[in-house]
């Protein structure tokens, strides 16, 4: 009897140690506290980047897709850029095209003329891809650090343990389970912000790489056509009118084909 009350009694003298994340950031002080900031402000940056370059990106191919057959069905390159938005990057494309095309009329050389405008293009080209990969060297900054950064966050953590258990001279888990509670919590907020940052990095360059294959293309086709003076232009496909019948067959077979048709570029009678 007498064992079971002092046992009771200890029981209820021994303080109750609670661990959570908030216990265990206190645990950590200041250097956790810092370490969490720091995760926050990588890991916000890493989403802002990621929604804004996604809705950047969908402008530029919706706008391409859109846009594209009015271009090259207008009557000039001068009013086929306003089926472009002002400052869009097609637009942009075009207007410096036009300008160096302008340009290139007044050398004598042909060879000079056309390394001239196929040099105006490539630098717009490049300017826009680099305007469309901003951003994306944080998030790859993000995917590399932030783990190292939790790991730092780690390995304070287990040093306060060992200086506690050195100072008391015991290895209690009332004195041992706080700092490394804390490093355990600060390996997996690295890893949390970390791996989303390396997914958005992957999947927004995927898409950029999209977008300067359709920038290539479209700048070929402006180059054909400055330097034929108009004549030269894509083939358009466009789709039939909604109930619009085609014509038989046997008719289309009997007609003879022109060279316009026959190929995927079409030349416009001057």
């Amino acid at each position: 009897m007498l064992i079971e009350t002092l046992s009771v009694a200890a029981g209820e003298a021994a303080p109750t140690t609670q661990f959570g994340f908030m216990e265990a950031m206190e645990e950590g002080g200041p250097v956790a506290w810092s370490i969490l900031a720091i995760m926050i402000i990588m890991s916000v940056g890493s989403f802002y980047i990621l929604i804004t370059k996604y809705f950047e990106q969908n402008k530029v191919m919706k706008e391409y897709r859109t846009n594209r057959a009015a271009f090259w069905r207008a009557g000039s390159m001068k009013e086929g850029a306003t089926k472009f938005e002002k400052n869009s990057a097609w637009r942009q494309l075009v207007d410096d095209g036009i300008r160096a095309g302008e340009e290139s009329d007044k050398m004598s050389d042909s060879l000079e003329s056309h390394d001239w405008l196929h040099g105006t293009l490539a630098r717009s080209e490049a300017s826009i891809n680099a305007k469309l990969a901003g951003g994306l060297p944080f998030l790859a900054t993000v995917g590399a650090t932030a783990p190292f950064v939790g790991l730092l966050g780690t390995v304070i953590g287990i040093y306060r343990a060992l200086i506690k258990i050195g100072a008391s001279g015991s290895a209690s888990i009332d004195q041992v389970a706080g700092p490394v509670g804390e490093a355990l919590i600060m390996t997996a907020i690295g890893l949390l912000v970390a791996v989303p940052a390396v997914f958005a990095y992957n999947y927004l360059q995927s898409r950029n790489r999209t977008i300067a294959a359709m920038l290539s293309g479209f700048s070929t086709d402006l180059q054909a056509n400055i330097t034929s003076h108009g004549q030269v232009r894509p083939a358009i496909v466009t789709t039939p009118a909604k109930g619009a019948t085609t014509a038989p067959a046997k008719s289309a077979a009997t007609a003879p084909a022109s060279p316009s048709t026959a190929s995927t570029t079409t030349i416009k009678k001057a």
